[in-house]
């Protein structure tokens, strides 16, 4: 999957085995455009509203720890649905508290230019974003 997010391309691993119903629900809704903005309560990172794409997925292969580079999918619930991107240190997220993100995949290629992407968000306002497939 390729993701283009201002003028930063990165290409993500999707986690088939480990949150199927998430990949193909996300590849189905493909291409998506958008904009992130810095997160709010999830430390380095950006973050997508998702509502409306529709994209229906169960909890699947759920953290709230991601790593850099790590792609969450939130399918809703106490929260809206939304995608969060790592760029730094996080902790998945809301004004209701922790949230339980479907790790459905990773940034592959490109990564060295996250924080970099990350912080151009926080400095500069929300970014475009284009997901496709790779």
């Amino acid at each position: 999957m390729r993701l283009t997010i201002g003028d930063f391309t990165f290409i993500a691993e999707l986690h088939v085995e480990e949150a199927p119903e998430t990949c193909e629900a996300i590849l189905a809704a493909l291409p998506i455009e958008g904009r992130v903005i810095q997160a709010r309560w999830s430390g380095e990172a950006v973050w997508f509203p998702m509502d409306e794409f529709g994209i229906e997925a169960p909890q699947e292969n759920a953290t709230i720890h991601p790593s850099r580079g790590n792609l969450l999918y939130y399918p809703g619930g106490i929260s809206e649905k939304e995608m969060l991107i790592p760029y730094g240190s996080s902790i998945f997220g809301s004004k209701v508290g922790h949230l339980r993100g479907n790790h459905f995949a990773t940034i592959v290629e490109g990564a060295d230019g996250l924080r970099e992407m990350g912080e151009k968000t926080l400095w500069e306002g929300a970014q475009r974003i284009v997901i496709g497939e790779a």
